[in-house]
């Protein structure tokens, strides 16, 4: 089946595109990766490469036209003939327009070169609704990032043509905004998403394959992981794995370059489940530390004290891991030789011990000898005060599928402030 090549937008306001030079003539072989054509915006000029293997045919636009984003100027084909059914998938899309609602069409955009689809993450405006030039539309996500994608222009939602979950083919109109409320707007699924997603997936299968292969791994040492030993993983490829249990720590392990796209993902589903017991029997584990000034939370300890009468320190820790999490949680802190669990509540004072199992654990080392701290992922996440010189280190280890990585840099941000500032409690 013929892959249609399309004009790319290479940006959220972007409508047209000006084909600056075709580096391929009709009837000419291409390899997938190979520059195809070269196309100019007002803010950038870039090469774009084959998404497949062929010959190029049904040549469309010539050099110097400028071609509306979205529309088919060329197709790759098994042969070198031109396929004159190229010419029917224009007339599709007429269709479909037939019965909608007049406006500016918004589409999927393409966030990157080797893009075919993208994943509608949520739509941030209903059917209906008044929306403005830089207000949110929706949220699409690729194998390599997540974006939220503006209106571009002021008007009403007059038509939704994908829904969220949907993988919708870059170019697809997805949205119309009319200049006007419309009287019956309109609401449905991406109904060529099925058909037009297709012929990308038949060379997807064997990019799967490549990963695995000692060549991906044996060329180059240097960039299998990052500083830290942080893995580097596209968005798309993170949430999959984590929907599925995967651990990507396997992946690094076997010395694959980094950042793991999703392509990646069959490579780490047929690592056999032998090496899965060979890592360590647990989820990986993942640490994020902070240092912070030791006086403010001491000074607060003492406030709270002689003016609240509150003398239950390991009561205002939790108190403290609850508001930094934003919500009542429960918290376990352990001191040495002591654990309590508290009902531990966002408001100062509320906080009461629990029996409950804790969602969270402190561990308040900071009268112990101990400075460093390297636990590895444990059953909860678990944040650990520890003396670093006249100040406090404050270390956060969770296992993978606990958090997410915004998550926990959040948390642990959020923390680290109130232990040195904790006034901000009390606002």
């Amino acid at each position: 089946m013929p892959l249609d090549v399309i004009m790319p937008a290479l940006g959220m306001a972007q409508e047209t595109g000006q084909i600056v030079a075709w580096h391929k003539q009709p009837g000419d072989a291409v390899s997938k990766g190979e520059v195809l054509f070269e196309v100019e915006t007002d803010k950038a000029t870039m090469e774009v490469e084959a998404q497949g293997d062929g010959y190029l045919t049904d040549v469309t636009a010539s050099e110097g036209t400028d071609v509306p984003v979205g529309h088919v100027i060329a197709q790759i084909s098994d042969t070198a003939e031109s396929a004159q059914g190229g010419e029917s998938p224009p007339p599709a899309p007429a269709e479909d327009t037939e019965a909608l609602p007049e406006g500016k069409d918004v589409i999927m955009p393409t966030l990157g070169m080797a893009q075919d689809t993208g994943l509608l993450v949520t739509w941030h405006k209903a059917a209906g609704d008044a929306v403005g030039a830089d207000d949110v539309l929706f949220e699409v996500e690729t194998d390599k990032s997540t974006v939220e994608v503006n209106a571009g222009v002021d008007g009403f939602v007059a038509a939704l043509l994908a829904e969220e979950g949907e993988e919708v083919p870059v170019g697809q109109t997805i949205a119309i905004i009319s200049a006007q409320a419309p009287a019956n707007p309109v609401t449905r699924r991406a109904s060529s998403a099925a058909t037009s997603t297709e012929p990308p997936k038949a060379p997807a299968k064997p990019e799967a394959k490549a990963p695995p292969a000692a060549k991906a791994g044996t060329d180059k040492a240097a960039p299998p992981s990052a500083a830290g030993g942080r893995i580097l993983a596209s968005p798309k490829l993170r949430r999959l794995a984590r929907e599925q249990g995967l651990d990507l720590a396997r992946l690094a392990e076997t010395g694959l370059p980094q950042p793991f796209h999703v392509k990646d993902l069959e490579a780490l589903k047929a690592m056999p489940a032998a090496t899965a017991a060979g890592t360590g029997g647990g989820p990986a584990a993942c640490r994020l530390k902070a240092k912070v000034k030791a006086e403010g939370f001491s000074a607060f300890a003492t406030w709270a004290a002689e003016n609240a009468r509150m003398t239950d320190t390991p009561a205002l820790l939790a108190g403290l891991c609850a508001a930094s999490l934003g919500k009542n949680a429960i918290v376990a802190v352990e001191t040495f030789g002591e654990s309590k669990t508290y009902a531990a509540a966002t408001q100062l004072g509320k906080t009461e011990a629990s029996d409950d199992a804790p969602q969270l654990r402190l561990r308040d080392l900071r009268f112990t000898p101990i400075t460093t701290v390297n636990v590895g992922g444990e059953d909860i996440p678990t944040l650990t005060l520890t003396r670093r010189g006249k100040g406090l280190a404050i270390t956060l280890e969770y296992a993978a599928g606990q958090f997410d990585a915004s998550d926990a840099i959040t948390l642990l941000s959020s923390f680290a402030g109130r232990m040195e500032q904790p006034l901000r409690h009390l606002l």
